[in-house]
């Protein structure tokens, strides 16, 4: 793949190729893909792992993002949530400067995209989301103020009682199981982590309060709702859930 055009290192550049246009930092750090034909679909997996978390809050009312990337998952929760607001802090003017390229809808009573440091952003929320969303990468990989035990303390703190956050981890980072800790410290323990098939990437999904203590038929029932509500396939998604929550909370309850 060639770039659309010359980067200086660390800053995002284009890649077109195939009919998808790629966000990326360097050929190893690619961060968004969007389908030119079907602009809303979501390409990458990890990204249909984070909607999943839908299967918990079915009907947020505002959502909260972290890093706006090419913006796949704003587009589609815009598309499928009328009823939801969504908020994005986005640390790169750079990469906010790209959003018409991926068709990121303007912003408006719904949607509001803020030049911000995301681990800051957050820690002025206090019970105001219903989902947050965290998908913080630069160059170097996850970004170090998205890692440490303040700020998952501060993104608990931000959810509403019975939120959840989505989180997208690079699995193949030395420290990932060390993150993963720090999120069950602060979330009491209450996470359910997914590894996408070709294993780049972990969404670890973590809840405050009961969202997760569904009934493996009931969150069945909901995973068919959102799959033929998103056209996303979910059994997989939904058993992996099951089965993460299921560890988690013989792990909070021993």
């Amino acid at each position: 793949m060639m770039p659309e055009r010359s980067a200086e290192a660390g800053q995002p550049y284009l890649v077109e190729q195939d009919g998808q246009l790629t966000l990326a930092f360097s050929e190893l750090a690619v961060q968004s893909t969007m389908d030119a034909a079907d602009p809303q679909r979501l390409v990458l997996e990890y990204s249909r792992l984070m909607l999943a978390s839908l299967l918990f809050v079915p009907s947020p009312r505002h959502i909260g993002l972290i890093g706006l990337g090419g913006g796949s998952l704003v587009k589609a929760a815009h598309r499928l949530l009328p009823q939801a607001c969504m908020t994005v802090a986005e640390i790169s003017p750079e990469v906010i400067a790209l959003r018409d390229r991926f068709r990121i809808p303007p912003d408006d009573a719904r949607l509001t995209v803020l030049q911000a440091d995301g681990a800051d952003w957050v820690a002025t929320q206090d019970g105001a989301l219903d989902l947050l969303w965290v998908d913080g990468f630069d160059i170097g990989g996850m970004a170090a103020a998205l890692t440490t035990p303040r700020f998952f303390d501060d993104c608990h703190a931000a959810l509403a009682d019975g939120g959840v956050m989505a989180m997208n981890m690079y699995a193949r980072d030395p420290l990932v199981g060390v993150w993963v800790e720090r999120i069950a410290a602060s979330f009491a323990r209450s996470v359910s982590v997914v590894i996408t098939a070709d294993g780049d990437n972990r969404v670890v999904f973590a809840a405050r309060g009961d969202a997760f203590r569904l009934s493996e038929t009931r969150l069945a029932q909901r995973a068919a709702a959102l799959e033929a509500h998103t056209g996303c396939a979910l059994p997989g998604i939904a058993r992996a859930l099951i089965d993460g929550r299921r560890r988690a909370l013989a792990e909070a309850d021993a």
